[in-house]
């Protein structure tokens, strides 16, 4: 997780909502990838997404079992869809998001869905502090950016 932290780092150095992501395989990294929507102009260019492509192109492969994806942020419903096509083993994630989140939150695609061909584990609150900070301090920071009273001359 603290590597997908990093990454959450990187996507706010470059102006994304800072989410980060990780996928494992026998202990070793096989993709990374951070939010990326806005700069590469793609709605589907979340952290999660990012790591799935980046993981399928260093193994040759879309399907991904047996592996583990660590994110900063409770996936979506796109992010869990992807997740449960490239049959993904398991998913940390650090924060909750009650207003997208589909491990519980909002929507319960992982795990409890039974009516998908495969089923992904999902557990939550890893270093949710740390992650949920992230994510605050990120909103905070560009809520005052956007308060700054200009003058006209």
């Amino acid at each position: 997780m603290q590597l997908a932290l990093t990454l959450a780092d990187r996507a706010a150095a470059e102006g994304e909502v800072p989410v980060g992501a990780v996928l494992v395989l026998n202990d070793a990294v096989i993709g990374e990838g951070w939010n990326r929507p806005i700069g590469t102009h793609d709605a589907t260019a979340h952290a999660e997404i990012q790591a799935l492509r980046d993981a399928g192109q260093r193994l040759g492969n879309y399907r991904l079992p047996g592996t583990t994806l660590y994110v900063t942020l409770e996936p979506c419903v796109m992010c869990a869809g992807a997740i449960i096509h490239a049959r993904v083993g398991e998913v940390v994630f650090g924060a909750a998001d009650p207003k997208a989140g589909a491990c519980g939150s909002l929507f319960d695609i992982l795990p409890s869905d039974g009516r998908f061909n495969h089923r992904t584990g999902c557990r939550g609150s890893i270093l949710a502090d740390a992650c949920g900070e992230a994510l605050r301090g990120f909103f905070r920071a560009r809520r005052r950016r956007q308060t700054i009273p200009t003058i006209d001359k």
